[in-house]
Parts: C-alpha cells; sequence; structure tokens
C-alpha cells in the first residue's frame, strides 16, 4: 500500500510504499522531530496501531471506554474487566494487556465447557496467550509461562520459583508485551513501533522481529528507530531520513533514501542520526582507530568500516550523494605501503593518509612521546631520544624484509593496473604477462627500496623511518611504554587515549601532533 506522508518544506506531501515484509524505517537525529512525524502518519493510517514498550511498562493507562479509537487500550479495554480487581484505570498497559490475554483465554475456557455441557462437539481453540507463551519461551528458551489460579506466573527450568511479571526483566517484559499487543492489531493494519529495539540485547533485537513480523504477516510495520544496525537489517525497507521538523507549521525536512544508492544502510543510518559531517576510518568498533580518531575530531561522526577498500568506496559514495545529505564526508586509511602517488590521490579525494606506515606508528611519533613523557612526570627528552635509537635498531635489523614486502606491494598494483584485458587467448595472456614481469624488474625494484631505507637510517630520518616501517610489534620492542611511565604497552595506548579524554594541557599536544601526521592542512578543514 501507498502510505501517505507528511508535508514537506515545500508543501507536499509524498508517499512510501509499505506492504507485509517490506517496512518502513524512520530515523533522524535526537530532535530532528521523528516522533511527530511519525504520529502525523498515524494520523493518516487506518487501520493502525502504534506500540511503544516503554510507554506500556512504566506509563499508566487510562482504559476508560473514551480512549482513543484504534488506540491499543481501546481496544484491550473491555466492559467486564472494568469492576475487575486489579484492574483499575491506572494500570500500566502491560498489565492491561496481560489482564485481556488471561480474560479472553477463561472466555475460550468456558466457551468450551459449556459446548460440552450441551452434549456438542467441542475442541479448544489456539488462543492468543497461546501463542505469546510460545513465542516468549522461544526466545527465553530456559524460562517457562504457568497459569495457576486465573493467573499468569513465570518460572525457570533450574528452579521452581514462581513469580508474576513484575518481577521480570525489562528485556523479558517489553518481548512479552511486543508478542501480545501486535496479536490485537486489526487485521492488515500498518503497526508502528517506537524504538523497537529499547530494553533490548542487540544479539535479540533483529531476531525477534523476524519473529514477530511472521506472528502478523497480514500487517506491515513501521519503526522509528535510532539503531543502525536494526534499520539496516529490514530487507526491503523504505528508509526514511527526517532531519527537521517546522512544528509551528507542521513541516519536515525528509528524504527517502534511494533502494540503489550504492552506500550500505547502516552506515547511512548511523549517518542520519547525527547532525555532525562524517568521518569513516578503518579497523573495528574495538580497535585503536575507533578509541583514537573520534577524540581528534571530537565534531565528527566517525565510522568504523573494518578495511581501507571499504573507507574509500564509503566516502567516495556518501561524497556524490552530497545533494541528498548535504554533509561533508572524508575518509582515514593508513598508509601502508603506498607510494607518494598513491598518497596524493587518495587525499584528492577526501581520505587522509597519515605520514605514518599504520596506525600503531604514531604512538611513536616525536610530540606524542614526549606529552605522555611530560604528563607522567618522566624526563621527555631521555625519553625520545631512547625510543628514537630503538626504533632505528629494529628498522636496521629488518630493513631487507621490509624492502621485500614493500616491494611486493608494488608488484601486486603494477600486476593490477598492466594487466591487459584485451587478451583473448590465453597464449597472448601468456605473453603480456611475461612482459609485465620483465617490465616491472622485481630484483631492481627491491634494490631501489633496500638504498631508500639505508639512507633513511644512515641519515637518522626518524619521520621518514615511520613512513614506510610497518612492524606492529614494535611498539612493544622499542620500550616507549616504559620510558613514559607505564607497565606495556597496551597500558601506554590506553594511557594516551585517557590523557585525550582529559582537559590536561598536554592532550592538546597529542592532538596537534596526529593532525600534523594527517597532514590536515593539505584537506578541507577538519
Amino acid at each position: 500500500m501507498d502510505l501517505r506522508l507528511p508535508t514537506n518544506g515545500t508543501g507536499e506531501q509524498g508517499t512510501a510504499q509499505i506492504a507485509p515484509g517490506k517496512p518502513l524505517i524512520v530515523i533522524g537525529a535526537n530532535g530532528a522531530g521523528k516522533s511527530r512525524f511519525t504520529d502525523a502518519l498515524v494520523e493518516g493510517t487506518t487501520p493502525s496501531l502504534r506500540l511503544s514498550a516503554l510507554s506500556a511498562l512504566y506509563s499508566r493507562a487510562d482504559v476508560a471506554e473514551n480512549a482513543p479509537s484504534g488506540s491499543l487500550i481501546s481496544r484491550l479495554n473491555v466492559p467486564a474487566l472494568a469492576a475487575g480487581e486489579g484492574h483499575a484505570p491506572k494500570s500500566t498497559l502491560i498489565e492491561l494487556l496481560l489482564t485481556r490475554l488471561m480474560h479472553d483465554e477463561m472466555v475460550n475456557l468456558i466457551g468450551y465447557k459449556i459446548a460440552l455441557a450441551d452434549g456438542r462437539r467441542a475442541e479448544l481453540k489456539r488462543t492468543r496467550l497461546d501463542r505469546v507463551i510460545e513465542l516468549w519461551q522461544e526466545v527465553f528458551p530456559t524460562n517457562r509461562v504457568l497459569i495457576d489460579s486465573g493467573k499468569i506466573l513465570f518460572t525457570k527450568l533450574v528452579d521452581d520459583d514462581r513469580y508474576g511479571a513484575v518481577r521480570l526483566s525489562d528485556g523479558e517484559r517489553a518481548v512479552l508485551f511486543y508478542a501480545g499487543a501486535i496479536l490485537y492489531a486489526p487485521k492488515g493494519a500498518v503497526i508502528f513501533v517506537d524504538s523497537p529495539e529499547i530494553f533490548l540485547h542487540p544479539t535479540l533485537t533483529i531476531a525477534l522481529w523476524n519473529r514477530l513480523e511472521s506472528l502478523r504477516a497480514d500487517c506491515s510495520f513501521c519503526y522509528t528507530t535510532h539503531d543502525p544496525e536494526f534499520a539496516a537489517s529490514r530487507n526491503g525497507a523504505t528508509i526514511v531520513w527526517v532531519r527537521e521538523c517546522d512544528t509551528r507549521r507542521r513541516q519536515w525536512d525528509y528524504e527517502l533514501l534511494p533502494q540503489n544508492s550504492g552506500i550500505s544502510r547502516e552506515i547511512f543510518a548511523t549517518l542520519a542520526g547525527s547532525r555532525k559531517p562524517v568521518l569513516f576510518i578503518e579497523g573495528e568498533p574495538s580497535s585503536i582507530d575507533a578509541r583514537l580518531y573520534p577524540l581528534i575530531f571530537p565534531d565528527y561522526t566517525v565510522r568504523s568500516l573494518g578495511s581501507c577498500n571499504r573507507v574509500i568506496e564509503a566516502t567516495r559514495t556518501f561524497n556524490d550523494l552530497n545533494s541528498l545529505h548535504k554533509m561533508d564526508s572524508f575518509g582515514i586509511v593508513d598508509r601502508d605501503r603506498r607510494n607518494d602517488e598513491e598518497v596524493a590521490y587518495l587525499r584528492r579525494k577526501n581520505i587522509m593518509v597519515p605520514e605514518v606506515a599504520e596506525v600503531e606508528n604514531i604512538f611513536v611519533l616525536e610530540d606524542v612521546v614526549a606529552a605522555m613523557a611530560r604528563a607522567n612526570g618522566k624526563d621527555w627528552r631521555r625519553a625520545v631520544d631512547k625510543v628514537r635509537k630503538a626504533v632505528f635498531s629494529l628498522f636496521r635489523a629488518e630493513l631487507r624484509a621490509q624492502a621485500l614486502m614493500h616491494t611486493r606491494h608494488r608488484v601486486k598494483r603494477t600486476m593490477e593496473y598492466r594487466v591487459d584485458a584485451r587478451c583473448d587467448t590465453i597464449g597472448s595472456l601468456e605473453q603480456h604477462l611475461l612482459k609485465v614481469i620483465d617490465d616491472m624488474a622485481p630484483r631492481r625494484i627491491y634494490e631501489e627500496f633496500c638504498g631508500q631505507f639505508h639512507k633513511l637510517e644512515q641519515s637518522g630520518d626518524y619521520a621518514g623511518v615511520l613512513r614506510v616501517f610497518n612492524q606492529k610489534s614494535m611498539l612493544s620492542s622499542c620500550n616507549v611504554a616504559p620510558l613514559c611511565g607505564y607497565h606495556n604497552k597496551d597500558e601506554y595506548i590506553e594511557g594516551v587515549i585517557a590523557l585525550l579524554r582529559s582537559h590536561h594541557d598536554e592532550a592538546a599536544n597529542v592532538r596537534r601532533a596526529v593532525r600534523r601526521c594527517l597532514k590536515t592542512d593539505s584537506q578541507p578543514p577538519l
């Protein structure tokens, strides 16, 4: 079906496709107007149902007969419950839901017994409560649900303790609420869910909503979420990015994310949740890059993408979509063994490449070592001198091995550029490859690297050595940690991170040193 969207800044109303299995995702930064946007969607959609676990678990529900038509409260409220014990007008919504589930269960059982008493053939029907119990125990396999004296109780397989819903965790109650509430949605309704990830562990959220959507395969779902992974998990979804809201005029600045934009929906959802420009980096969320760079560039949304290729592609694609999101995008990749031409090309594409071979080398920059030594009351001149001598010694011992690694990289890149796809026979391909190898002269390249590296070592070019030396063990072997007052490499790294988080005078010196290393003066302003 076509879901009518609220009015945009030009006074126009758009539409978005929504169907079972193809939900609508509403995302945006805090304060952008997502909730009001969803309010407007609900107002214009019939039949519909809106769910919020936060409200259900902690807000009191008015169960009077004048509850809004079509609301979950009105669908759960029945006259027979009004006078019942424990069903006061100020029950929470989850309490009301459990009461209604139990009420329907009893009605089913009484109907079954009456039919038997009348001599009619009878069969107990499968109830909503049966389906809720089945799903809840599927999600929490070590827990069990019991019906005892007209009450819904819970227990664990490891003991016989029985308790009510009030003793369940927020996550357990949220699953209970969602499972029961969607079963009361009208047939073919659009179910609007606020923050579907709230109270739930990330490993549970995606699988749970897959199961809940299948439980109501006749309904369509619309999620308002801050969770980029959840947004990315809804295959076939239409994503609406709400950027801003004019509350007085009830108009929104929003965009529909193109289905084939070339950028992953998880990345886009992350960016849409921020008002800052974007910085893509290598590594995983727990990597050194991910801990360091957000502290160097606090005014940016920093996103770890894993490989350097993903950083390069995401930066390129996101900048191509600038007319859509109107945000600047940059990237940082390790220098590794790239030559000057490769580095210059990346910098022209808004990809920063540090003047060190890899991120670990940043921690032995002279200015960083000096700042960390001073911060811990150590002799910074001695620390810098000792670290320099140790790095030169390590580089000298591995010079030929490093030259060979750089040669391999050069040969690999040359092969990628030079292999001619126009070779139409295996013979012509063989001849072409032989010529490429002859032209490359790997031994000549290797000897050139050896010569260059000898010059760096003999001239005492410390910055030059850090630019080409790829050796992760160097950070441990150069003894920078004890020289700066730490027991080991990991403590030293954590010390740098802690300093950058603080207001210590030396934090500014470390930040400046890293920015100089990244040559931010050659990039757009950061």
